[in-house]
C-alpha cells in the first residue's frame, strides 16, 4: 500500500504533450539501476501512456488478497507499474468519465495497490490542476511525499502553464524538487548536432526567476524513446545523450535531498 511506501515523488507539467511520462519513466528506471525497488503509478486516466512506453500493453492488473498487483517490468520484481491502460480492454477504449469517478479510482490507486517493501514511487500526474491533482496531494498529507519534479518545454506557452503548478505546490505545501526542460532542442542521428527548433533556456530562466532548482535539458532525440521500449534507463542505452546528466541529477537531488531524511 502507498502508506508503506519510503518515499513519493510527484511528476508535474501544467501542460500536455512535454513529455513528463517519459521523466517519470525514466526517473523509475535510473532509480531501479542504482539498486531500488520503484514503482510507477500512472495517474493520467484519459491519457495513459506508461504502458505503451514501457512496452507492456498487453499485460493485465492481477487480483491478490492484499489488493491489486502491478505489471512488473522484470524478472526480479524490482520495478512495478500501475495505470488505468491495464484495465481496459482495448487500447483504443477512451475514458469518459466525471470528476467523482476519477476521484474514486485514484484513491482505488492510491489504497488498494500492493507494492511490496519499495523505496521510490514515481506518481505521473495528467496535465492541469483539477481532479486528479486534488485527490493525490490530500492522500500526500498523510503520507511520504518528498516533493514534485516540474516538467516544462522552453516555449513561453508550456511555461504559462507550469506556473500554475508551481503555485499549486506552493498552495499545498508540496516541495519542488526542481525543473527539467524537455525538448531542448534536436539532436541530429546522423551528425548529433542540436539544433534549437524550439526557443532555448526557458526552463533555466523560469527556475532562476522562481529560485528553483534547475536540474537540466533533455534533447529531442530518436534514440531516447527507444530505451523506454527497452527498459533501460538512457545511461544505459544512450550514454553518450547530454539528457544522462540531466537525470543523473535529478536523481542525486532526490536521493541526496534533506527531503529524504
Amino acid at each position: 500500500m502507498v502508506k508503506d511506501v519510503k518515499h513519493i515523488i510527484l511528476v508535474l507539467s501544467g501542460k500536455g504533450g512535454v513529455g513528463k511520462s517519459f521523466v517519470s519513466v525514466q526517473l523509475a528506471l535510473t532509480l531501479r539501476e542504482k539498486g531500488y525497488k520503484v514503482g510507477l503509478l500512472d495517474i493520467d486516466l484519459c491519457g495513459p501512456s506508461i504502458p505503451y512506453l514501457l512496452n507492456l500493453e498487453d499485460k493485465s492488473v492481477l487480483q491478490s488478497s492484499e489488493g491489486w498487483l502491478p505489471v512488473y517490468s522484470d524478472e526480479d520484481n524490482s520495478l512495478g507499474i500501475m495505470s488505468i491502460g491495464f484495465l481496459l480492454k482495448n487500447r483504443n477504449d477512451s475514458v469518459v468519465w466525471r470528476g467523482p469517478k476519477k476521484t474514486a479510482t485514484i484513491n482505488q490507486f492510491l489504497t488498494d495497490v500492493s507494492w511490496g517493501d519499495i523505496d521510490y514511487l514515481i506518481i505521473d500526474t495528467p496535465p492541469g490542476t483539477s481532479d486528479e491533482h486534488i485527490t493525490v496531494i490530500e492522500k500526500m498529507r498523510t503520507l511520504n511525499c518528498d516533493g514534485a519534479v516540474l516538467v516544462t518545454t522552453p516555449q513561453e506557452v508550456a511555461l504559462e502553464d507550469v506556473r500554475k503548478e508551481l503555485t499549486l505546490c506552493k498552495k499545498t505545501g508540496i516541495p519542488v524538487i526542481g525543473i527539467i526542460e524537455n525538448m531542448s532542442g534536436y539532436v541530429c542521428p546522423n551528425c548529433t548536432e542540436c539544433t534549437n527548433i524550439f526557443s532555448s533556456d526557458g526552463g533555466k530562466l523560469f527556475a532562476e526567476h522562481f529560485s528553483i532548482p534547475f536540474l537540466g535539458k533533455i534533447p529531442i532525440d530518436p534514440r531516447l524513446s527507444k530505451s523506454c521500449h527497452e527498459k533501460r534507463s538512457i545511461a544505459l542505452s544512450v550514454p553518450d545523450s547530454s539528457a544522462v546528466t540531466t537525470f543523473k541529477n535529478l536523481v542525486e537531488a532526490i536521493v541526496q535531498s534533506k527531503l529524504n531524511d
